[in-house]
């Protein structure tokens, strides 16, 4: 596959252990009493990988996000089993300033950016939940080199940046805090393939320069691309498992997700009920982080 010496992960020494730094178990979301969101999602994410979450709309994509990020209660939902570890430390139990503190950052979907301040006030914003001045300072580097647009636009209103701008703005303010694990929610949604293509890129440099990256997609050429490991959500549940390569390999997602481009939605859709709706979980391969 294209792209995938970019996000390689580290080399691994023989008998080094794999250093995991986002751990699910048993994962159950539900919003109101009625609306059962996921159901016992075990995921895992090393610290030199890109983890791609794929599925299509109302798999739980965007819920497992707020999960993490612990902002499931602003959207009227709740964990209501299982335990979310970033390293040590259990992440359900915080709010999502204390997340954000911890180095767990999120970019919502839809370039959620402060549209009516400048480029350089969201920057500013973002940098409000670093740690300490010194890693505001070494991200502000970070994200000028990564989006030199965003400094040629620094005194503009976001709300006037295109599409591809604002996502740039978006994942700089994110890592103006000095994240250890980005959550990305449909980075390329409404984009324009050669944007799609940048943002790519840029998660790829965003991973080379020693942070994780949780991917939320339902582009799934661009998401397996860029990953190293990827995981399938059905409704609520992980379907499949595996390193990205194996997953681009699989019948279902070929199907599904990466030969759908022909076919209507309602057909894709339909497909996709028949073949996984009553599937048990796997794995294609032993989780390798």
């Amino acid at each position: 596959m294209t792209g995938t010496t970019m996000c390689a992960d580290r080399p691994r020494r023989p008998g080094e252990a794999v250093r995991r730094v986002l751990s699910v178990r048993g994962l159950s979301v539900r919003y109101g009493r009625s609306v059962r969101a996921l159901e016992e999602v075990d995921l895992e994410v090393g610290a030199d990988s890109v983890l791609a979450v794929l599925g299509g709309n109302g798999a739980g994509k965007s819920t497992l996000l707020r999960a993490v990020s612990a902002t499931l209660r602003l959207h009227g939902g709740g964990v209501t089993a299982g335990e979310i570890r970033f390293r040590d430390e259990r992440l359900d139990r915080l709010d999502p300033a204390a997340v954000v503190r911890r180095g767990v950052v999120a970019v919502p979907e839809g370039r959620q950016v402060f549209a009516r301040m400048t480029v350089e006030e969201n920057l500013r914003a973002g940098g409000l939940g670093a740690r300490s001045a010194s890693v505001r300072s070494a991200a502000r580097e970070r994200v000028a080199e990564l989006f030199p647009v965003l400094a040629e636009r620094a005194s503009q209103r976001a709300g006037l940046l295109s599409g591809g701008e604002q996502q740039m703005l978006a994942i700089g303010r994110a890592l103006m805090s000095g994240p250890e694990l980005l959550l990305l929610d449909e980075p390329s949604l409404g984009l324009a393939p050669q944007m799609v293509g940048r943002i790519a890129r840029i998660i790829g440099e965003i991973h080379a320069q020693g942070t994780a990256v949780v991917l939320v997609e339902q582009n799934a050429t661009m998401a397996l691309e860029v990953a190293d490991h990827a995981a399938v959500l059905e409704v609520g549940r992980i379907a499949l498992t595996g390193t990205a390569e194996e997953l681009a390999a699989s019948d279902d997602v070929q199907r599904l997700y990466l030969g759908g481009h022909a076919e209507s939605t309602e057909r894709a859709e339909a497909e996709q009920a028949e073949a996984l709706a009553h599937r048990p979980r796997r794995s294609l391969t032993r989780w390798a982080g």
